[in-house]
């Protein structure tokens, strides 16, 4: 399956894409091509997965550190999806070839801790006595593993929970609350649907692993075990738990209600839904919070905005993170080293997350990032676009809601999904969780096995 790159890879859809595209360009042409620097400064090189208006937003900051000073000159490569990117960082390692920074997706943390192959950025933020309390905690949290933070978190997005609040004032709905329970979604779903008189579906949600674990952390559970691997090497995974059962049973209640719509999963289900939304047939979805520019860019709708919901009875613990972080390669000269740690720092300052935020969709993960006329303009044009960055401010890092540290995430998820959609299809929830299960766990013995742990 193609999921897990196709999503990570559609994380950026922009705010303000044409804006981005048309300054850019003269960006683009001027540092995606180069492939040596100028006399005098040392080269490092940067492997980098953003394409369309990522990647105009992502030289422009390149270009903007290179002018900066004149020590360094940083050289963005685009290397593809991230699954294969991440592949070739593994293969390259130790040849004349391999990058000296490079940027690797959320599930790969595991994979590329164990390689070897980075210098931790804490030995840098250790020598310059960096800051990193303006950073996200929670961000930060993914890319950290036992009080060292191996790499600096870039691109990060959340999922939230989108409704839209003209059909819900124009039905006489009163909108889920800022942090739902089930309960509530379900209330406003069928509300909307009986109200619209079956005009309108009350809600979706995609088949998407990603979406599942998120329940389990907003949950406070975890899905595998030594601290969702952040306090030790993952040896056994539960996915069939009581939370994970209260998820699928709170779709399920859904789908017999009549007022859910099952769009599948993948690329096409996200254009479905999203298409569905904004044609005024969908009242809620869930996804990740890169949609806001697509979701109110030639539409007079007004959207809400709400956290990612959870159980009944259960205090919300916060979701965890989707993206990318920025590594640096331990096979480069320190000095090599040291100017990928310069433009990881410029990367990170309020400014530059704030206009990688405005640019991107992609959340400014600088908490002073809030205060620049860049974000304020944004959330005075669009007020729920502030709500992501709420949801990511409010939670307080741990194990269960800062990511899963094990290798072979891709299959995990793809089974996670197999057992979505078995649910969704009338398969007893208890059979379809089992039999991923037990798929899961061999998966990670072999895996476990072949890295000799």
């Amino acid at each position: 399956m193609k999921k897990v790159t196709v999503f990570l890879k559609t994380y950026a859809l922009p705010i303000f894409a044409i804006v981005a595209i048309v300054l850019g360009i003269a960006f683009v042409n001027g540092s995606k091509n180069a492939t040596s620097a100028k006399a005098g400064r040392t080269p490092v090189v940067f492997w980098h997965e953003m394409g369309g208006p990522a990647e105009v937003a992502l030289d422009k900051m390149v270009d903007d550190f290179n002018k900066s000073q004149n020590k360094y000159e940083v050289i963005p490569q685009y290397q593809g999806a991230y699954d294969e990117a991440v592949q070739k960082i593994i293969q390259s390692h130790g040849t004349s070839a391999s990058p000296a920074l490079f940027q690797s997706f959320d599930i790969s943390t595991a994979q590329i801790m164990h390689s070897k192959y980075i210098t931790p950025v804490q030995k840098f933020i250790d020598q310059d006595n960096y800051d990193v309390s303006d950073i996200s905690p929670v961000a930060r949290s993914f890319y950290s593993n036992k009080g060292q933070q191996l790499a600096m978190p870039f691109n990060t997005s959340q999922p939230v929970l989108y409704y839209n609040a003209s059909l819900f004032k124009k039905y006489g709905v009163t909108p889920p609350a800022k942090s739902p329970s089930y309960s509530d979604v379900t209330r406003a779903a069928k509300a909307l649907y009986e109200n619209s008189h079956h005009k309108v579906k009350g809600m979706t949600m995609e088949i998407y692993g990603w979406l599942m674990e998120e329940a389990l952390a907003n949950a406070h559970t975890s899905l595998i075990n030594n601290g969702d691997g952040h306090s030790g090497n993952p040896t056994k995974i539960d996915l069939n738990n009581p939370t994970t059962k209260k998820f699928l049973t709170w779709i399920r209640t859904n789908i017999k209600s009549g007022d859910f719509v099952n769009y599948g999963s993948g690329a096409s289900a996200e254009t479905n839904e999203i298409a569905a939304f904004l044609a005024n047939k969908l009242g809620i979805f869930v996804q990740s919070s890169a949609y806001i520019g697509q979701l109110t860019t030639g539409t007079k709708n007004k959207l809400g905005i709400s956290y990612f919901p959870h159980p009944d009875g259960v205090k919300a613990n916060g979701v965890g993170i989707g993206g990318a972080a920025l590594w640096i390669s331990n096979d480069k000269p320190a000095k090599t080293q040291r100017g990928a740690w310069e433009f990881i720092k410029f990367a990170e300052t309020a400014k530059n997350q704030a206009n990688w935020q405005k640019a991107t969709g992609y959340l400014a993960l600088n908490k002073n990032s809030q205060k620049t006329k860049v974000l304020q303009d944004i959330y005075q044009k669009i007020p729920a676009a502030k709500v992501p960055g709420e949801q990511l401010a409010s939670a307080k890092p741990n194990n269960t809601n800062s990511g899963i540290l094990m290798e072979g995430m891709q299959l995990t998820r793809e089974l996670e999904e197999t057992a979505m959609e078995g649910v969704y299809n009338g398969q007893a929830i208890n059979s379809a969780l089992n039999t991923a299960n037990k798929a899961m766990n061999a998966n990670l013995k072999t895996t476990n096995k072949a890295d000799g742990r």
